[in-house]
């Protein structure tokens, strides 16, 4: 009886988180605004990249700043609750963006719910992986480019910064970050990833 005890927690921990990453707020603001289904647009993302491409960019926006709430929100309000389990809700927010079980687990790249969490774990992790992003966007006008270098910076700051407790866990995130940037991973090293602005569906 006490080891099922022990379970709950944490079962309501990644519960609670992967509701709220998997929250489509991208797919629901272009819709709520008249912009049609996002996931017939561009690349079909859901991410703040691809409602850009919709020509809305307080929509675009919104959804990075709702994107990223909604990783440190699944954070926040799980170590208010259950102290301690804060990294099982922001490993779960993560993947409920990038894995929706609303849309048949097909959801967005990850990085601004990445940010979300690290705000709400440690925030000084989260101001180099988001000075990497914006820096690397802005060398490079690659918005997949930025994406991939921020996450990248994140278990590689942790360990920096003393935060060994969540150096595999931002590791693991990372790696599905690039994974889930594969194709353009492809057109980058054939040269043919479009740059910010290109009104291209590299994300």
């Amino acid at each position: 009886m006490q080891t099922e005890v022990l379970w709950i927690a944490p079962t309501l921990a990644l519960l609670l988180g992967y509701v709220l990453g998997s929250i489509p707020f991208g797919l629901l603001l272009t819709r709520a605004a008249g912009a049609g289904d996002l996931r017939a647009i561009g690349s079909g993302n859901i991410g703040a990249t691809n409602v850009l491409r919709t020509g809305r960019k307080g929509l675009a926006a919104a959804t990075l700043l709702l994107d990223m709430a909604k990783g440190a929100a699944a954070v926040w309000i799980v170590e208010a609750i259950w102290p301690g389990m804060a990294p099982l809700a922001a490993a779960a927010a993560f993947l409920g963006h990038c894995y929706p079980i609303w849309l048949r687990f097909r959801g967005g790249k990850g990085v601004a719910t990445l940010l979300g969490v690290l705000i709400a774990l440690a925030w000084p992790v989260a101001l180099v992986f988001a000075g990497v992003w914006l820096g690397a966007i802005a060398l490079t006008r690659i918005s997949s480019v930025g994406g991939m270098l921020a996450a990248v910076s994140a278990p590689l700051t942790a360990a920096a910064t003393g935060r060994f407790d969540l150096v595999l866990l931002l590791l693991a995130l990372a790696l599905i970050v690039l994974w889930k940037h594969r194709t353009n991973l492809t057109r980058l090293l054939d040269g043919t990833e479009p740059r910010v602005g290109g009104g291209s569906r590299s994300e």
